[in-house]
């Protein structure tokens, strides 16, 4: 059997907020800071009433649009996003119950991977025969874990890595198909360096505290860990599958800053025309970003074209996925 991506969908909040104006919201830094480091210069934040799951809803009606189907004709429902609405009950059912399906329906959490792991997962459930169809969805507001003000750069460094963050949605649908699908997945751990950043908060060792509910972190430890694993998971996927870069129509990659972009296309040597470059007017939308990238490039696709994505995650992992249009 093979298994494949058959449609996508993705939602914008319509708030927009350029990276001067953050700064200015965030305390008094030296001008034009964020701008010049981050390379991103506008992002889209989720109104006080949109939620993880409302910015997932709008991406999962459209997708099973995408694809000509409706909410019953799904089966297994994934929401696989870093953000939720609350710790319990999973993000799912509250989709779910606005979404109209009567899916099986679970979270998968895996930092910026989530959306790959939940395409991932779901492929994994078709072929054990577990389910016919799935919807897989992430909705994404980590703007909501940016440190609102800093009284210094000590305070700001250490806050940094939050003010890349844009929030988004998307989704999939993913099932069987005649021809292409999902042709490869390879992921590679390194879970040591889980400390490398995160938003501590809401679990069982800081149930309570705003200090806690952040997202703190180390960007340029993070950067250097992935700059040591990113090119051998790519070495592999080249031996196993031996598809050069050129051989695909696009690649996608997790983007989380401007600079991180071009030190990424300087290691690995993946070419700059494939991609599709979206951190500098949307910021880092966490596992949406993948998603995003997949919608804009989708209507340019014909059948046969192979989709490369390269997922990167704090804990930290990397994912690659090879994708063949059907």
């Amino acid at each position: 059997m093979r298994v494949g991506i058959t449609g996508v969908g993705t939602h914008l909040p319509e708030c927009e907020v350029t990276t001067t104006e953050l700064q200015d919201r965030i305390g008094k830094l030296p001008r034009g800071l964020l701008a010049r480091l981050t390379g991103i210069e506008r992002r889209r934040i989720a109104a006080a009433d949109e939620y993880a799951s409302t910015l997932g809803l709008h991406a999962a009606r459209a997708a099973l649009t995408s694809a000509e189907l409706d909410p019953g004709d799904v089966d297994l429902l994934l929401f696989a996003s870093a953000s939720r609405d609350m710790v319990e009950p999973a993000t799912a059912h509250i989709l779910q119950d606005s979404l109209g399906s009567r899916a099986h329906a679970l979270d998968v959490t895996n930092a910026c991977n989530s959306f790959v792991n939940g395409i991932d997962l779901a492929r994994s459930m078709i072929l054990a025969g577990r389910a016919r169809r799935a919807l897989v969805v992430t909705g994404e507001t980590p703007s909501r874990v940016m440190k609102p003000r800093v009284t210094g750069m000590a305070e700001a460094r250490q806050a940094f890595a939050g003010y890349t963050f844009g929030d988004a949605g998307a989704a999939v649908v993913v099932e069987p198909v005649e021809r292409g699908g999902i042709l490869d997945i390879d992921t590679e751990t390194y879970s040591e360096h889980w400390t490398v950043g995160g938003i501590p908060g809401g679990g069982s060792r800081h149930p309570r505290g705003d200090e806690y509910s952040y997202f703190t972190g180390d960007g340029h430890r993070l950067r250097g860990v992935f700059e040591t694993i990113g090119p051998s998971i790519l070495d592999r996927v080249r031996v196993r599958t031996g598809f050069e870069f050129t051989d695909y129509a696009r690649i996608l990659v997790h983007q989380v800053t401007l600079p991180y972009l071009e030190r990424f296309i300087e290691v690995t040597g993946v070419p700059k025309d494939r991609l599709e470059v979206t951190v500098t007017s949307l910021g880092n939308m966490a596992s949406a970003t993948l998603g995003v990238q997949l919608h804009r490039a989708f209507p340019y696709l014909s059948p046969g074209d192979r989709v490369l994505f390269i997922g990167l995650g704090g804990g930290v992992s990397m994912m690659t996925m090879v994708w063949e249009h059907s």
